[in-house]
């Protein structure tokens, strides 16, 4: 008689049968293909009580358990003034999907609202990778692991178009400029943000969203902060009745820029203009 999988094996199980297609093969992929992972790391995977920084953890947890390729993990949790319910369910959930979470707690939420009280957003969130760097540096880390996913790549191409008169991305890694042989790595590069929701349905798990008190405050009032990832998320939704593969053909077009058709683009902080190439063709 086949033993009974308990709660935390049937959720991590979902994750290489259920939506191996959907969760593990792109994730797997992405880890490979931009050789996210060498051997001797040491990764603090900073989990900040969502969806997709959740899911990042399992699927590391389990590519530790099967890779060939040698690495540590350390489990990084940054309280930044979480109210008592929001920290508990972090705390229950890394419990039952078994996650062996470091905890330290800063004064972010205070200090970006205090700082920037109209629009505190941009703020914390350097301020909160700031933090990471430092205290998985202190821990002996080389790289921290983030859960932007491959909805998020997509999302800040179309806003970097349309709200900020740029094109850009947002790279699979970067090398940290401010904390020295650090770096920081995203394995949910190729994952979209749909398939990180299904398996949180299909498996009942509950998580938090923003938390802050700032966006707390907006809903309270009943008013509604304007994000234009949001609206993004909306155009894309829309665009994809149209076409069914207009999410990936924008994945696609920061992996096949044609440089030789742009009027001007910048490389390490250096801008460049058709115009230098083109008395030279004379």
């Amino acid at each position: 008689m086949a033993k009974e999988l308990s709660r935390c094996q049937q959720i991590e199980r979902s994750l290489i049968t259920t939506y191996r297609k959907e969760l593990w093969s792109p994730f797997v992929l992405a880890v490979k293909k931009y050789r996210l992972i060498e051997a001797g790391d040491k990764i603090a995977v900073c989990i900040s009580g969502g969806k997709d920084s959740v899911v990042l953890a399992k699927l590391m947890q389990e590519l530790q358990r099967h890779s060939e390729t040698p690495f540590e993990l350390l489990f990084l949790v940054m309280d930044p003034g979480y109210n008592k319910e929001n920290r508990t369910r972090i705390e229950e959930n890394a419990k039952l999907l078994q996650i062996p979470i470091t905890v330290f707690e800063s004064d972010i939420f205070a200090a970006s609202e205090s700082a920037s009280a109209d629009s505190p957003c941009y703020l914390c969130a350097r301020m909160r990778r700031g933090h990471l760097y430092a205290k998985a540096k202190e821990l002996g880390c080389n790289k921290i692991a983030l859960g932007h996913h491959k909805s998020d790549v997509i999302e800040t191409t179309l806003m970097g178009m349309l709200y900020g008169g740029q094109m850009q991305g947002m790279l699979p890694k970067i090398k940290s400029a401010n904390f020295e042989g650090m770096e920081l790595i995203r394995p949910l590069y190729c994952v979209l943000e749909r398939d990180i929701i299904r398996w949180k349905e299909f498996n009942e798990l509950q998580f938090i969203a923003c938390a802050c008190k700032f966006t707390e405050g907006i809903e309270k009032n009943g008013g509604e902060l304007f994000s234009a990832r949001q609206r993004v998320k909306e155009l894309i939704a829309s665009l994809k009745e149209e076409n069914p593969n207009v999410e990936n053909n924008i994945f696609q077009s920061i992996h096949n820029v044609q440089l030789d058709t742009l009027a001007e683009y910048k490389t390490q902080g250096k801008k460049f203009s058709f115009l230098d190439k083109f008395s030279k063709l004379e």
